[in-house]
């Protein structure tokens, strides 16, 4: 057998196929992401405000169930849409109480929170490409890749919560209007990405990022009094409406999708 063959054979054999661990980004993908996000603020208010139980005790509380929800993730070997999905709930939680406790607890301007946040995502993003030479997330198959992933979710929230809120009160913008200017740059970005073929990772994590303040100013749009510029329906409802629009959505990926999302393991794997 050849030097040539040898290799060939070793190359056949080293490839394999595995399961990609979260989704590929669809129309049903932002259409959840949207939605988990704005439980994220309605949750996180609800149990803060409503319930009494302070930002402290529903810090701790959510981040158990957190760590829960991410261990059950973790032992799963391809995506199952609604282990992901309860998983993207609950960090959306985290994610908006960790920066309040900065601002409101612990006294850190919304200014030191975003720039704070951006640099701890520039760094994730650059520990996991100096490790894993990718940032992909068409190729989430192991667990240090998967943790990286989580990670930079985590902070684009925390960061989304902090800039969203520092935009807000710099323009002053009602709930609608806010919305509809983060729709606005949202799809400039999918101009940038489809039209002008901007980095699709870059355009990926900047959407990811604006879709957790959208989401917010839509979220209080529902939750708050009329009084405030809000349509009134309470945290409660908002909460329970948005979180039957994402079971529907994750049953229907269940059913069509879930799981079917393999990935070929090469030596030069993306």
């Amino acid at each position: 057998m050849s030097h040539t063959q040898m290799e060939s054979g070793q190359l056949l054999a080293s490839e394999t196929s595995a399961f990609n661990r979260v989704p590929q980004v669809t129309v049903d993908f932002w259409l959840v992401k949207l939605l988990a996000v704005t439980v994220g603020e309605t949750a996180a208010d609800f149990l803060n405000l409503n319930l009494g139980l302070g930002l402290s005790a529903t810090s701790v509380i959510m981040s158990g169930f957190l760590i829960a929800a991410l261990l059950l993730q973790f032992s799963q070997r391809k995506y199952v849409p609604w282990v992901y999905w309860l998983a993207v709930v609950l960090i959306s939680v985290v994610g908006t109480l960790i920066t309040d406790n900065l601002v409101d607890n612990l006294g850190y301007s919304l200014e030191a929170c975003t720039i704070g946040f951006s640099i701890a995502l520039a760094a994730t993003f650059a520990v996991w490409y100096g490790i894993e030479r990718t940032l992909s997330i068409h190729s989430i198959y192991t667990a240090r890749r998967e943790g990286f992933y989580w990670l930079a979710i985590l902070f684009t929230f925390a960061l989304g919560t902090a800039a969203g809120d520092l935009l807000a009160e710099g323009l002053g913008l009602g709930y609608l209007q806010a919305g509809l200017a983060y729709c606005a740059v949202i799809g400039a970005i999918a101009v940038g990405f489809y039209v002008f073929k901007l980095n699709g990772i870059l355009c990926f994590w900047l959407a990811y990022i604006l879709t957790r303040p959208m989401g917010a100013s839509f979220g209080d749009l529902f939750s708050q009094p009329v009084a405030d510029g809000g349509l009134g329906f309470g945290t409660i409802v908002t909460s329970l409406l948005f979180l039957a629009g994402i079971a529907a959505v994750v049953i229907y990926m269940q059913f069509s999708h879930g799981g079917d999302e393999r990935v070929k393991i090469t030596s030069n794997t993306e």
